[in-house]
């Protein structure tokens, strides 16, 4: 058994930190539990409550400090795309006219994978990300 429970966060980077943490808070019900105003050091940050344990740390950056071609797989840095989990299939269903409603962009169809159901998207930054829940 592994010694760790889970993710609690992934850090991600975004232009317009209004436009990002609301679309997360559209889509999925996050919570904003923390910020950290911009200094010289540090970049603005907010934590993200996606429930369940796990966050989003978002930084605001400059667009010349996000490298690589987010559109291809292996270009889009350390972090190629997180997924999020739901529930059921309903959920799952549910999430798609969501993100459509949130402003996600490229909301593809749900598939199979393995044991779980998929359903892949771009946040308004461009970064592809999923929602899974188990095929039953």
């Amino acid at each position: 058994m592994a010694i760790t429970s889970g993710i609690n966060h992934v850090a991600t980077l975004t232009t317009d930190m209004d436009l990002t943490v609301g679309f997360y808070e559209q889509a999925f019900d996050a919570v904003v539990t923390f910020e950290v105003t911009k200094t010289e050091d540090h970049p603005w940050m907010k934590v993200v409550d996606l429930g369940g344990g796990a966050a989003l740390n978002i930084f605001e950056v400059a667009p010349e400090e996000i490298i690589g071609d987010r559109h291809r797989q292996g270009g889009r840095g350390a972090i190629d795309h997180f997924a999020l989990a739901v529930d059921s299939p309903a959920t799952l269903e549910a999430m798609r006219d969501r993100l459509r409603d949130a402003g996600a962009q490229e909301v593809g169809e749900i598939q199979q994978l393995g044991h779980e159901l998929s359903l892949f998207f771009r946040d308004p930054d461009g970064m592809d990300l999923e929602v899974c829940c188990p095929a039953d």
